[in-house]
């Protein structure tokens, strides 16, 4: 058994709580976290941003991407450019406008795929299931499956390489909070997928520790009738997700946890009312997450603590240093500026270190190191 050292203590001008009621004349507050949020931390006061850095040097830095301008294309899921990765994550990008001449299997791992534009059919071991934008579907291990777009499709694909995807758990506001299990929709077995149980060849390319095996068979092997259990495809839209608030205190990323990972959790941001509360914090808290690196692709809005993003961008923050607002959003939050936020945008915290692909090198923004360096003028 292994037990955190627990000391909570005061020192100097602190707040009585954190991300509230800051100190007057230190109103700049950083967070030292454990275990991404869920373990211990401290909170210090500044009489600067934490982000006000004026130079930086070397290759961990705060990097932002245009993925719109990656090349995306491809007939099949695994000509998805990749993004980021490590041993238990695997992000890529994929865009069709298609309708895939073959199925798919990954026996490396669940993919959770997030609809970033598009919208048609999933046709898999387990019947029919419609998509469109903002849809999470996520595919069990082994699952097959392929789409029929309606309009181009582009999707986020989100590998839990030799793991699984579940719920995370909800604690004390219990199971039916954030979403609630109904909304978790699965395929159907209905008269469009008994249409597709032709008799002609099909293949099925399966993807097993990055190398690709096709099986062809001589009918479409989605040849099922009926299925019962509690293993399946199911979707989830982020329009559904009625996100935790509180407008005295602002949450921590961890509250808007969707599907957890043995090594990495995906949140999302959506829609929500600002904090009202005079004294609580209106935009996100520096922070030091020492122990996950953060990755967020941005879908629609206009993301409040980020300045010159827009949608189809992603950006990664490597742990080892403090994060935080931009210093427009910052001074935004100050002055009471909006009452609401219409962002919405999937974070995907890594225990392990990811690694950026080589060709994303020609679609970032090198300048987002340098967009905190404005510095906004403390209140003291």
């Amino acid at each position: 058994m292994r037990k955190w050292i627990a000391y909570p203590h005061k020192e100097g001008t602190v707040s009585r709580q954190a991300h509230a009621d800051l100190p007057a004349n230190a109103v700049y507050e950083r967070e030292v976290g454990r275990s991404g949020f869920f373990g211990p931390a401290a909170h210090l006061h500044h009489k600067h941003p934490p982000t006000g850095w004026s130079g930086w040097e070397g290759p961990l830095r705060p990097r932002a991407y245009d993925l719109n301008e990656l090349p995306q294309e491809g007939g099949c899921p695994w000509d998805a450019a990749p993004v980021l990765s490590n041993a238990h994550c695997k992000m890529r990008i994929w865009r069709t406008g298609c309708a895939m001449d073959h199925l798919v299997r990954n026996a490396d791992g669940d993919d959770l795929l997030f609809v970033h534009a598009g919208s048609g059919e999933l046709f898999c071991d387990y019947g029919r299931l419609s998509y469109r934008d903002g849809d999470y579907l996520l595919i069990p291990r082994s699952t097959m499956w392929r789409l029929e777009p309606d309009t181009a499709t582009t999707l986020l694909m989100i590998e839990a390489t030799g793991g699984a995807y579940q719920l995370p758990e909800r604690g004390i506001v219990g199971p039916h909070a954030v979403f609630d299990e109904a909304m978790l929709e699965v395929p159907a077995i209905d008269e469009a997928f008994l249409a597709q149980q032709t008799e002609t060849p099909w293949r099925v390319v399966i993807k097993r520790r990055g190398a690709l095996s096709t099986v062809t068979y001589p009918f479409s092997p989605l040849d099922a009738i009926g299925w019962h259990g509690n293993l399946s495809v199911c979707r989830l839209n982020w329009r559904d997700i009625r996100p935790l608030m509180s407008h005295r205190y602002h949450l921590p990323p961890s509250a808007h946890s969707t599907f957890v990972a043995e090594r990495f959790v995906v949140c999302t941001f959506v829609p929500r009312p600002i904090e009202s509360d005079p004294g609580a914090l209106k935009v996100p808290f520096y922070h030091n997450n020492d122990d996950y690196d953060e990755v967020i692709f941005y879908h629609a809005g206009d993301f409040f603590s980020r300045d010159n993003i827009r949608p189809g961008m992603l950006t990664f923050h490597p742990s080892g240093f403090t994060h935080g607002p931009h210093p427009k959003a910052f001074a935004a939050g100050q002055a009471h500026a909006r009452t609401f936020t219409d962002e919405v945008a999937v974070m995907v915290d890594t225990r392990d270190a990811v690694d950026p692909d080589s060709a994303l090198a020609a679609v970032e923004w090198p300048g987002y190191v340098d967009s905190w360096k404005s510095v906004t003028p403390s209140s003291e």
